[in-house]
């Protein structure tokens, strides 16, 4: 697997989900989205939940942690979740790990698909999945996660928030900064409020996990953006300066959702940036 800085990255998927084409392309009609990808017949694109594991210098690191398994019956046919077949566990085993090695949990929201995998059941009460891990989460996004609003109360779930609350295991950040050596974290707005892309970069290479700043390869146009997203204005503007800081550094893009890219190059073309040499992380 590769290594940039101290770390050594490995993929963590932790299943799948479907979620509504036209939700997820905005103002772009389905005629054009559907050539990049095609929809169920509910309307809903597949999607991933691909983390990402830094492992070294004394630290397990996840960036992420999916879905989860407590959901709902109806919440997952819902959303079609699928994890028999890969989940968080499975991938943390197959490289010898579980959830009591990690010791830093790096969350760039709290929509329930990137952090779900944070708590769990264990009989009639939850606590948190990680024991011996720090959350890293942005403060100005905590607190409007707690406040919630009409917009985003279906994603944030209080069973994925209380826990984490009550754990002690918190850690408030307040803005884009160096979290370890080797570790940035970049706020950013436009999705919802303080959204933290993480970027592991040395002298040789940089990663920018993208988050839902780019949820599929396909929204690197510049338009092509989610009804999701509160501020698409500033999505567009924050999406416009990340390619290109990407396009000049030569980043590396590592996609969560996209159900066909894993990591990508990326370049300018004729009508905006494109993404080349798709490839798994294995071949960074």
């Amino acid at each position: 697997m590769p290594r940039i800085s101290r770390y050594q990255l490995h993929t963590i998927e932790t299943g799948r989900f479907s979620l509504d084409g036209g939700a997820m392309f905005g103002i772009v009609p389905r005629a054009l989205w559907q050539k990049s990808i095609a929809p169920d017949a509910n309307n809903r694109i597949p999607m991933h939940m691909r983390c990402l594991l830094l492992e070294g210098d004394g630290r397990l690191i996840l960036v992420d942690n999916g879905i989860g398994t407590k959901y709902p019956e109806k919440f997952g046919k819902m959303f079609a979740v699928d994890d028999t077949s890969m989940n968080l566990n499975k991938s943390l085993a197959a490289l010898g790990f579980n959830e009591s090695d990690v010791t830093d949990v790096i969350l760039t929201h709290l929509h329930f698909d990137h952090c779900g995998g944070s708590t769990r059941r264990n009989g009639d009460r939850l606590e948190v999945a990680f024991p011996n891990a720090t959350f890293h989460v942005q403060r100005s996004h905590w607190d409007w996660a707690e406040k919630s609003n009409v917009r985003e109360k279906a994603s944030f779930l209080a069973e994925n928030l209380e826990p984490l609350a009550a754990s002690g295991q918190l850690n408030l950040l307040d803005g884009s900064s160096t979290l370890y050596p080797g570790i940035d974290l970049i706020s950013v707005d436009g999705h919802t409020r303080a959204m933290q892309l993480v970027k592991i970069h040395d002298e040789k290479a940089t990663l920018l996990f993208v988050a839902d700043l780019l949820p599929t390869s396909s929204h690197l146009m510049p338009a092509w953006n989610m009804a999701y997203d509160l501020w698409p204005m500033t999505t567009i503007e924050e999406k416009a300066k990340i390619l290109e800081q990407a396009i000049t550094g030569d980043w590396k893009l590592f996609f969560e959702h996209d159900a066909a890219v894993e990591l990508t190059d990326v370049e300018m073309g004729d009508r905006g940036p494109i993404i080349i040499n798709a490839r798994s992380l294995s071949e960074f």
